[in-house]
């Protein structure tokens, strides 16, 4: 038996794109001096993808706009057909796509939950049972039975989610939506995400945000304009997309960054990087010891538009540190060509684990980002104190 949730075997999908002249005598004489009717054009949002997705994992799709990252995920949910190629899918498969995807607006909130219960093989008790926990967790009690036309877009898209989490299915769907209501909400719906995981269910989630990849998924696969690129460590394909949209000169989303062009991205770069240990002969760090960390750029072009940034991030993806030389207030006055920069952090406090150091370089108002390199270095800390966790902090007992 297959250990895969989901394979995805030379799917490609066509759409035809209509230039159809006018269809009625009204339309041609309205339009007769427009341009000849033309051929339908075309349109392949995805060519001869393929990839496995094991049961179990947390899965990425990475992509600018256009890339076919929601169509492929449409077409494992089965709401849209593959012009070519085939799909497969073990157990139930919960898809939370668009807002408002599955619900019919003159029903009401119980109708729909009801609904996409049959839909996914519950029976009507099993459905009923889980009405309280869905309507709870959406924060809708009181609305059971209001049709869902008259729910605000904020209750679309919790009512969507808590559908999608308490019907339990083997393989979630997700498109976006943990980008949806307030913050208070977006932590329940990380929570359930989860949950999720430590269950074993299958979960693959499009998405724009750098560090939801890094802190939910375990690989990740990036698209373009329908083909994939890559798939792999979820470091290496964010790295793979910036450098991607650096090349082709297209915006980055605001949360991994932004580049205005590719002559901008290209203005300032970096050159290497290495790591200055407070004991030269002790490649790794005891809690609380220092480090640098020597970042060699050129440029150019003279510039006076820059900032560095770092960060640190544990083995499992969480941001431990965010700063930049704008938030320290040491901001270069101009660069030019060849240079070096150090970061230094007078004491690392942190116990035993492997840490890996994310740079970037942009301008102060962060629209253009220039270079960014997501595993830029890593280092080792051994734990030489009592403690267990991930952080150094002085700790007294006293009875």
């Amino acid at each position: 038996m297959t250990s895969n949730a989901i394979e995805v075997v030379d799917v490609s999908k066509r759409f035809v794109l209509s230039h159809a002249g006018p269809s009625s005598l009204k339309e041609r004489f309205v339009s007769r001096s427009a341009s000849p009717r033309g051929e339908d054009t075309d349109l392949w949002a995805l060519k001869g993808v393929s990839l496995e997705i094991e049961r179990g994992e947390t899965f990425g799709l990475l992509g600018h706009n256009g890339s076919g990252k929601s169509t492929l995920l449409k077409c494992i949910a089965r709401t849209l057909r593959p012009t070519t190629g085939t799909i497969r899918t073990v157990g139930r498969v919960a898809a939370l796509l668009e807002l408002g995807a599955g619900f019919h607006p003159e029903l009401t909130g119980r109708e729909n939950v009801s609904l996409n219960a049959s839909i996914l093989g519950l029976d009507e008790a099993e459905a009923e049972s889980r009405l309280p926990d869905v309507f709870g967790f959406a924060e809708l009690a009181g609305f059971e039975d209001t049709p869902v036309k008259h729910y605000s877009s904020g209750m679309f898209a919790r009512l969507g989610f808590s559908v999608a989490m308490h019907l339990e299915p083997d393989t979630l769907l997700v498109d976006e939506v943990l980008s949806v209501g307030d913050e208070s909400f977006q932590r329940k719906c990380l929570g359930e995400v989860r949950r999720f995981q430590r269950e074993g269910r299958t979960i693959v989630v499009v998405t724009h945000s750098a560090d939801m990849v890094r802190h939910v998924c375990d690989r990740a696969a990036v698209l373009d304009h329908g083909e994939l690129q890559m798939v792999g460590p979820p470091p290496a394909a964010i790295r793979t997309l910036r450098e991607l949209l650096n090349k082709r000169g297209l915006e980055i989303p605001r949360e991994m960054g932004s580049a205005a062009n590719l002559e901008q991205a290209q203005a300032i770069v970096f050159t290497d990087v290495q790591l200055r240990y407070n004991d030269p002969q002790r490649p790794w760090l005891n809690p609380g010891d220092p480090l640098e960390i020597v970042v060699s750029y050129d440029a150019s072009q003279p510039m006076d538009d820059v900032a560095v940034a770092m960060e640190i991030h544990d083995s499992g993806g969480n941001r431990l540190l965010g700063v930049n030389s704008d938030l320290l207030d040491s901001a270069p006055n101009s660069v030019d060509g060849t240079g070096t920069v150090v970061i230094r952090l007078e004491s690392v406090p942190l116990l035993g684990g492997s840490y890996s150091i994310a740079l970037g370089l942009h301008n102060h108002d962060v629209s253009v980002s220039y270079d960014h390199r997501e595993e830029a270095a890593s280092f080792r800390v051994e734990n030489s104190t009592p403690l267990d966790g991930r952080v150094q902090i002085p700790v007294s007992i006293r009875w």
